[in-house]
């Protein structure tokens, strides 16, 4: 190609009557320059990447940062502050060898103990939200009183925060990852989580539970400040991201009422159903290094400094990697999908976020055998403003 056709920004963009699908121009992108020329929206000239096995080549690279003083951003959105080092605590915004020695410690309190107990109460918390939903019967707002609090709720118990004050968080949260709010209530709601977090980290040192935090407060050497922003990274990764994977993935299963039944009849297909749901879905759109040397990736030179955008979406739906991507297959071999990322960043808390879709799904579609869409697709409006991709609403209805 002579001219690069990347986008200057990606967007969550869906064509009409395809929810599901990413942007047309990243397929397109992936069959004829898979690794393409980018210019971002602040004029930085960098790139993207589309194909499967460049963007595991790039996130496995150690000469890529994932420092966010080193990156420009693809995203028409407003950084919370200025581009400068993680603070402290912050790991996931760190190159080794910090972000080695915190998730080391994390590493340590993720234990095969604390995952069983908290499968149990996941599916405590989703037995008592189901409950919730036929007692006040149909219709319902599948968000709201299912795939928000389950997670939420989880988050809390793992972390050990009272489920009680979760709600300002959900609202702090939202601004900092809408990318339709301005800097300054950016700044303000970057603010209050840290606030949050700080009086969480405190109530810990003085009473040390059986959670999470209370591990990491009393057993290592991390100051409050560290533990503030680990805890809040924590809050955010394993809240957002799950709730919008609980709702888009029973918006996708609604919209295939024989993949539905399916799984109803055979609810051994619900681990293979989830893995197939995170690759076909991808909810977020991009995830960004830079490079720290010239580095030569699917035969282009990448120069020092230059930014790159790896597309998970478009990777996840490489035919190169799976037969037939584009369409949601419960049979199909998923393996080595980027959902949960790749290298040394890939997602700390992914298997709990798959024990909670394992559970809520099946057991959601177990409780209203005759579930179904309250309105017509086209109307269920998406969360396209949003850095992760989801639905803002799914109205539900069953027969009572």
């Amino acid at each position: 190609m002579s001219e690069s056709t990347a986008p200057t920004s990606l967007s969550n963009a869906r064509r009409a009557g395809r929810p599901f699908d990413p942007p047309d121009e990243l397929a397109k992108l992936r069959a004829e320059q898979p690794i393409s020329p980018m210019t971002y929206p602040d004029g930085h000239e960098g790139w993207l990447v589309t194909g499967h096995s460049l963007v595991r080549a790039v996130l496995a690279d150690p000469r890529f940062s994932h420092r966010p003083d080193l990156q420009h951003l693809p995203l028409e959105t407003a950084r919370v502050t200025a581009a400068q080092p993680a603070p402290p605590g912050a790991f996931n915004a760190m190159d080794p060898p910090e972000h080695t020695r915190y998730r080391r410690l994390l590493t340590g309190q993720f234990t095969v103990h604390r995952m069983r107990m908290l499968t149990g109460r996941i599916e405590e918390i989703t037995a008592e939200h189901l409950d919730a939903m036929a007692r006040q019967g149909p219709p319902a707002d599948l968000v709201t009183a299912f795939a928000l609090p389950i997670p939420g709720l989880v988050i809390c118990e793992l972390l050990g925060v009272p489920a009680s004050e979760r709600d300002p968080f959900q609202r702090d949260m939202s601004t900092l990852l809408s990318m339709d709010t301005t800097a300054e209530q950016k700044m303000a709601a970057y603010a209050a989580v840290q606030a949050f977090m700080a009086g969480q980290i405190r109530a810990k040192r003085a009473a040390p539970g059986d959670d999470l935090l209370s591990g990491l407060a009393t057993g290592t050497d991390l100051t409050d400040e560290e533990l503030t922003n680990l805890g809040g990274v924590l809050m955010g990764a394993g809240f957002e991201t799950t709730a919008n994977m609980i709702a888009l993935g029973a918006y996708a299963l609604l919209d295939r009422p024989d993949l539905l039944a399916e799984l109803r009849a055979d609810p051994g297909l619900a681990d293979q159903a989830v893995e197939e749901l995170l690759r076909y879905l991808s909810i977020i759109p991009g995830t960004v290094r830079a490079a720290l040397e010239d580095v030569e990736i699917g035969g282009q030179l990448i120069k020092a400094g230059q930014s790159v955008t790896v597309s998970i979406p478009a990777a996840n739906r490489d035919p190169a990697h799976f037969p037939d991507p584009d369409t949601l297959d419960l049979h199909r071999s998923t393996a080595g999908h980027l959902a949960f990322g790749h290298g040394i960043h890939q997602c700390l808390g992914q298997q709990l976020a798959r024990v909670e879709m394992r559970v809520s799904i099946p057991a959601l579609l177990a409780r209203f055998p005759t579930l179904r869409l309250a309105v017509p697709p086209e109307e269920i409006p998406l969360r396209t403003d949003m850095l992760i991709y989801g639905v803002h609403r799914l109205p539900v209805t069953w027969d009572a």
